[in-house]
């Protein structure tokens, strides 16, 4: 059980202090937004560097997940999956032990639905609420704070962050109980890799057909090939510029939360099968630090390019 204190109440028209864990590609900028949007933003990564640049934004570093959390509203974790939400959220040294009675736990990676379904149990038994609530939208989406947030938990506590929510994001949809904010993620995350495979191919096809590749991704975008994820990648297409904005090894590691959770509930996965198959063949030729457009490059391997 937690031996953290109750927080400390705040007047009624106060914002709830946050503590953030976890200040990658997706998470630095995130934790900008909500100190822009007035949030008293605290905190932790591994990485000094992202740490100084929270700090030059305007939050507060802590040297460890316990400082970060003690004395925050809401604690929000952005971390690449399941092994390390619970590194960050169990032991002593954790989230659960360290945050305050009836603080709010958001968990906002990209991990197993079982995984939050687990955590929310756990969490219980400190006093402390939990949401599950991955976003869509890439490194794009969380600069210009236009994801899509997919939550799991309880409608109250839902409606609670929302503030937390618009802070960071366009389209907030409480999908169901525990777990199903990652089920939802898990379906986008399957979307997402066949769009991009299928413009992959519609490119390497055009190219090799002698057809004006600028022309020909403006006009698919305008019909009803027309997608966000054209949209978002068609740079990296024409530019062949694949910087990490969503890594291929995130998306693999997605691709098999998909397939997985598919399996366990008998829905078949014909073509999202056949796509993560070529997301870690891309990864195990050594892709897997490049952002998930470069698909393009499988496909340009499988045809001779």
């Amino acid at each position: 059980m937690s031996t953290a204190l109750p927080r400390t109440a705040l007047p009624r028209t106060a914002l709830p202090r946050i503590a953030w864990i976890g200040l990658g590609i997706m998470g630095s900028p995130m934790a900008e937004n909500l100190i822009k949007a007035g949030f008293a933003v605290t905190g932790y990564t591994l990485e000094q560097d992202k740490l100084d640049r929270l700090a030059a934004a305007g939050g507060t570093a802590a040297a460890s997940v316990a400082e970060a959390v003690k004395d925050a509203d809401v604690v929000i974790t952005m971390v690449p999956a399941s092994p390390q939400v619970e590194a960050v959220a169990y032991g002593d040294a954790g989230i659960l032990a360290n945050a305050g009675r009836g603080a709010l736990l958001i968990d906002m990676s990209s991990i197993t639905p079982q995984t939050s379904v687990d955590l929310a149990g756990a969490a219980a038994g400190y006093g402390i609420r939990v949401l599950d609530a991955p976003v869509s939208g890439g490194e794009a989406g969380a600069v210009e704070a236009v994801l899509s947030i997919m939550v799991g938990g309880e409608r109250a506590d839902f409606d609670e962050a929302r503030p937390v929510f618009e802070a960071l994001g366009r389209t907030i949809v409480l999908c169901g109980p525990h777990g199903s904010g990652q089920t939802v993620k898990a379906a986008n995350q399957l979307i997402v890799a066949v769009n991009i495979q299928a413009c992959a191919e519609a490119v390497v096809f055009l190219e090799k057909s002698g057809v004006d590749l600028h022309a020909a991704l403006e006009v698919l975008g305008g019909g009803l090939a027309g997608s966000t994820v054209l949209a978002r990648k068609k740079g990296n297409f024409l530019s062949r510029d694949f910087t990490p904005g969503f890594r291929v090894d995130l998306h693999h590691k997605d691709m098999g939360i998909v397939t997985d959770a598919a399996r366990s509930v008998g829905a078949a996965l014909p073509v999202g099968a056949v796509v993560a198959g070529l997301v870690a063949s891309l990864r195990a030729q050594g892709d897997g630090g490049l952002d998930h457009s470069a698909l393009l490059r499988g496909v340009e391997r499988l045809s001779g390019a």
